[in-house]
């Protein structure tokens, strides 16, 4: 009778671990959302700029998984990469690579292994998506990552 108690009681254990370690994977993934805007950084650039987009990320553990869209572009993108400025709204160096395609509508996609700074600087609202283009190379569409916000 002891056995039979003691084999049940360990089942249930068992089980709540299960559903602990679930619940715990579940909580640990995080989402974040940036809406794509032109941002020109001089006058002569307002002429080869334009167009709009957004990207959904999701943090789970360290890896940030990212997917978007972007659209009237005036020229073909030709590069997309995830920057982390010293604050948002300030540009910084590239910090990873993502994938796009050589069109003036289209994707962003990758996924990336955040150093613990990096995930700060993403929970902090300092990482940002920036797309280039032929007539844009320094740049034609931007978005900070933020928590929970919708693009």
């Amino acid at each position: 009778m002891i056995r039979r108690e003691m084999r049940h009681t360990a089942c249930l254990l068992v089980g709540l671990i299960a559903l602990t370690a679930t619940t715990s994977t579940a909580q640990g993934s995080r989402q974040y959302r940036a809406r794509l805007s032109t941002v020109p950084i001089d006058v002569a650039m307002q002429a080869n700029i334009a167009g709009s987009g957004s990207v959904t990320a999701r943090l789970t553990g360290t890896t940030l998984a990212l997917t978007g869209t972007f659209k009237d572009l005036k020229s073909s993108a030709t590069v997309a990469h995830l920057h982390r400025g010293p604050k948002m709204g300030m540009r910084g160096p590239a910090v990873a690579d993502l994938k796009t395609v050589s069109a003036t509508s289209g994707t962003i996609t990758g996924s990336v292994d955040l150093t613990a700074a990096l995930v700060d600087d993403l929970n902090n609202g300092r990482l940002y998506i920036q797309l280039h283009s032929e007539k844009a190379p320094e740049g034609n569409l931007w978005g900070w990552l933020l928590e929970g916000k919708t693009p």
